[in-house]
């Protein structure tokens, strides 16, 4: 049995496809694109898919869409009674939004000559949420576990809560629109002078250089409940609505004069960062810290489970979940690569394949590695083609020659396998460095990524060493939590320790990354330290796809070498 899902015209778009319950493939349509956050129909992602898995749309069983219009209509309707006089236009821009969604199979038909009837007979809608839900729950190693997905907004949701077990799960209560942890965020990120969809990982990034002053007042938004739910008091914002410009998503700043009178006037994009605008940087992380164990530690006392998996935008605050544990009564997480509306695709498939088809779990996904990949012959023939002078080395001289030029110290540019699925770059498509330079972090921010020199990189450790450097042992294999490093290792590695001394860790398996683990414990072996600076290899763009987007990268920035498979490139 062969699904396709589909996250279509919502930020992120994205596709994956499963054969037999499989994952096959699954990649973002921005890797093709090159516009970050591409919101329109994924049509060369689906391509990609159909391509890896060597079958053609005929041949697909399944299409499932990670969107349902016709979800909580009730509530919709009883909130647009609600609110007649000042939602019109987010009205409008719903019933566009919804068009594109009950005009799939005429998109289908258009991009890949197929006739709409036959697409139709296949098209499965699945809630959003429920897609976040089953993104974690089924790709999970646990057998049984609780699950929450809590992001902005989809299909009239924007928190659910679920309990699973073996193929099925049943969700427990969700919070309706406007309420959201997502929007909360989002609106202290736009009065921070971050006006970008997607920035909000810039205040998490800001947050450790402030302190926590604010949070009683970032309290009086919100009402826990004992259920362990809330609400919010929806004076302190405005209409809240999400645009689609040429594809890309837009959300206008939705914080209310009152909101303004609370905190005092939003930061202008280009001004100065005050000590004000870190402590409220950290209050709103803390602030929503405290929100997510509040809603946790009841739905553990709800389901009685030690599991819990965690997907939705909002699992992509890895500060957060790297306090999940210590906060509340679970003892195990899991929270896949693509927690955020990427993951829908794959969500929509798993969804419909155990919930609906009610077929037998499969193994849990421990890769991200599921996107496109090139061939030695691949990258030798874009190389000879472009007059590109390079040399080819067999895996274990590759190790050993890079292990010496980050060394030295140089910044390498690292492309190999299949492309991760999710916003991290996980040692296949990464720029790399020498952790134990202190001056690595600065020239990356400023030479090559180009971006705020508040924000941190990454360590990728072995899996074998975490407990030494870390305060927490565990294996975070899409560096999706960040942990305290131990005191007395914050000298050895100063580039990848944040300012209050943490680290958003990537546990390295050697089994599921065999040649990023043997670059870094050819690393280790001559500095002894088992880690590398990792940070996602692009420069204000999605994550580099192919071989040409890599060097193009390469040639604008000061990285000092290239490594393309078993290819190097230097200056």
């Amino acid at each position: 049995m062969i699904v396709l899902g589909l996250n279509t015209h919502h930020a992120d778009s994205s596709a994956a496809i499963f054969v037999n319950g499989k994952l096959i493939a699954a990649t973002e349509e921005e890797r093709f694109t090159r516009v970050k956050h591409w919101a329109g129909f994924p049509e060369q992602a689906i391509r990609f898919c159909l391509e890896e898995a060597n079958i053609t749309l005929e041949e697909v069983d399944h299409i499932t869409i990670g969107r349902d219009t016709s979800a909580k209509m009730d509530r919709k309707m009883l909130y647009v009674l609600k609110n007649v006089g000042k939602i019109s236009s987010l009205l409008k821009d719903r019933l566009s939004n919804r068009k594109h969604i009950t005009s799939m199979a005429e998109y289908f038909a258009k991009a890949f000559d197929v006739s709409e009837e036959s697409i139709n007979k296949k098209l499965r809608n699945i809630e959003h949420h429920r897609a976040h839900l089953a993104s974690t729950f089924f790709a999970s190693p646990f057998e049984e576990s609780a699950i929450i997905s809590i992001d902005g907004s989809g299909d009239f949701t924007t928190t659910m809560i679920a309990y699973g077990k073996g193929n099925q799960f049943e969700v427990l209560d969700s919070i309706d629109f406007p309420v959201s942890l997502g929007f909360i965020y989002t609106a202290f990120t736009h009065f921070l002078g971050f006006p970008h969809y997607g920035d909000e990982y810039k205040v998490m990034g800001l947050a450790p250089y402030g302190e926590p002053k604010y949070v009683d007042k970032i309290m009086k938004i919100v009402k826990l409940k004992d259920n362990g739910l809330w609400s919010w008091d929806s004076s302190y914002f405005d209409e809240i609505k999400v645009l689609y410009e040429n594809n890309q998503p837009v959300v206008p700043s939705f914080f209310s004069k009152k909101f303004d009178k609370e905190f005092g006037a939003p930061r202008k994009k280009d001004e100065e960062l005050t000590q004000y605008h870190k402590d409220l940087a950290k209050s709103v992380q803390v602030f929503t810290e405290n929100v997510i164990f509040h809603m946790l530690n009841h739905l553990q006392k709800r389901t009685g489970s030690k599991n819990v998996c965690i997907a939705g935008g909002v699992a992509q605050n890895s500060v957060a979940n790297g306090k999940i544990i210590a906060n509340t009564s679970f003892e195990n997480l899991y929270i896949p690569s693509a927690g955020h509306d990427a993951g829908i695709s794959m969500g929509s498939g798993l969804y419909h394949y155990h919930q609906n088809l009610k077929m037998p779990r499969t193994a849990g996904i421990k890769t991200a590695s599921t996107g496109s990949s090139f061939t030695n012959e691949e990258v030798e023939a874009f190389l000879k083609e472009n007059n590109i002078p390079y040399k080819k080395m067999e895996d274990e001289a590759l190790f050993d020659y890079i292990s010496d030029k980050l060394i030295v110290p140089s910044v390498v540019g690292w492309f190999q396998g299949k492309a991760e699925f999710g916003p991290r770059a996980l040692g296949n498509r990464s720029i790399i460095a020498d952790p134990r330079n202190e001056k690595a972090k600065e020239l990356l921010n400023l030479k090559i990524k180009r971006r705020e020199s508040f924000r941190p990189f990454a360590p990728s450790i072995l899996k074998e060493y975490v407990d030494e450097y870390f305060v927490y042992n565990d294996e975070v294999p899409f560096m999706e939590k960040v942990f305290p490093i131990k005191e007395e290792k914050h000298a050895d590695i100063p580039a990848v320790t944040h300012v209050d001394g943490t680290g958003r860790l990537q546990s390295v398996d050697k089994e599921v990354s065999p040649r990023y683990y043997g670059l870094i414990d050819a690393f280790r072996a001559k500095t002894n330290v088992p880690i590398l600076l990792n940070t996602s290899f692009n420069e204000n763009e999605p994550i580099v796809n192919t071989p040409q987007e890599a060097y193009a990268c390469f040639d604008r920035t000061q990285m000092d070498v290239l490594v393309l498979e078993n290819c190097v490139i230097e200056r």
